[in-house]
């Protein structure tokens, strides 16, 4: 497979860019990230760029990630919101799995936010949900099943108060 050539092709894999924990919150436009290739205090942000960068950008695709190389002394990550404010976040000298839980509690959404999201997706996307907010207003719509009562009456014989008169 040609797609399995090169350093670490693990990070070409689907499975393993939809395992990235790091999905930014909806105010953030911009990820940049600046580093240098040399020095061992730009380590962390060097590997960090290699392991968690592709998931990143896979889970955040409304999100322009931009990398910045050998323009500054000390790495730095700086995320640029939509109402014009940014936020500067140091990672000097720290390791790729530090950067990360750094960046999940700072610009990551919440476990909780996840999970509503989660939850809200699923709703909308089971074609038996119907109701306010679904693709379907009513239960007729759907193929093969009794028209409303409200446009075509039901058979007399579906009508519980004519079944119910007969016997009495």
């Amino acid at each position: 497979m040609p797609f399995m050539k090169g350093p670490a092709p693990i990070r070409r894999t689907l499975k393993y860019l939809e395992s990235g924990k790091l999905i930014l919150k909806d105010r953030v436009q911009v990820f940049s990230i600046n580093y240098n290739n040399f020095g061992k205090h730009h380590e962390g942000a060097r590997d960090f760029i290699f392991w968690h960068l592709p998931q990143l950008q896979y889970k955040n695709p409304n999100v322009q990630v931009i990398t910045f190389r050998n323009m500054t002394p000390t790495p730095f990550i700086r995320c640029y919101y939509d109402n014009g404010e940014d936020l500067l976040i140091d990672i000097d000298s720290q390791k790729k799995e530090d950067i990360l839980r750094h960046l999940i509690s700072v610009v990551g959404k919440s476990k909780k936010v996840l999970q509503t999201e989660m939850r809200i997706l699923q709703k909308i996307d089971n074609p038996a949900n119907f109701g306010y907010g679904c693709s379907r207003h009513c239960f007729c719509e759907i193929p093969g099943q009794v028209p409303c009562p409200s446009v075509v009456p039901l058979p007399k014989h579906m009508r519980g108060k004519y079944i119910y008169s007969k016997d009495t």
